[in-house]
């Protein structure tokens, strides 16, 4: 076990091991509606919906721009009370990693660390807005790629019929 560790950390050191390394974070694009302003009919009781998706770009070379997109929306009474869409960046240094790898942190480990600020910027944007806060959930992004996964494996490909 000591062994391995110490191997991984020679590869990362002298270049060839694998490496994954955040290089900067940064707000990509977001917007804010609330058609209505602030107000809300009767309680407060808004059915809010998430969503999630991820993009990557390569910048250059071994350097990824990976982008997380929050959408939240929340409505009452089928009026939508706000919507917001925060799409959250980071530069990613990706070396010397296996396809799968790469997919992995595109998926999964570069979302976990882009979430939060996604998180506080969505909060902020809301409550701004004259609402009350909103805290989102934390998000189990390695649990979400490894449920596509398992149902990417599980269907099978559609069918060509000449």
């Amino acid at each position: 076990m000591a062994d391995e560790n110490s191997n991984a950390a020679a590869g990362a050191a002298n270049g060839t091991g694998p490496n994954l390394a955040l290089q900067g974070v940064y707000l990509k694009d977001c917007s804010y509606e609330a058609p209505l302003g602030p107000r809300a009919e009767g309680n407060w009781a808004p059915q809010i919906n998430l969503d999630l998706s991820t993009t990557s770009d390569t910048i250059q070379d071994d350097l990824r721009e990976v982008v997380l997109t929050v959408t939240v929306s929340a409505k009452q009474n089928d009026k939508t009370l706000f919507l917001v869409e925060v799409k959250q960046a980071g530069a990613f240094l990706m070396q010397n990693l296996s396809e799968d790898d790469t997919k992995r942190a595109v998926a999964s480990v570069c979302p976990g660390v882009l979430f939060p600020y996604a998180r506080s910027m969505v909060s902020q944007l809301v409550s701004q807005g004259g609402f009350p806060q909103l805290l989102l959930p934390p998000v189990n992004f390695d649990a979400l790629y490894l449920n596509a996964q398992a149902q990417s494996v599980e269907t099978p490909p559609p069918s060509q019929t000449n």
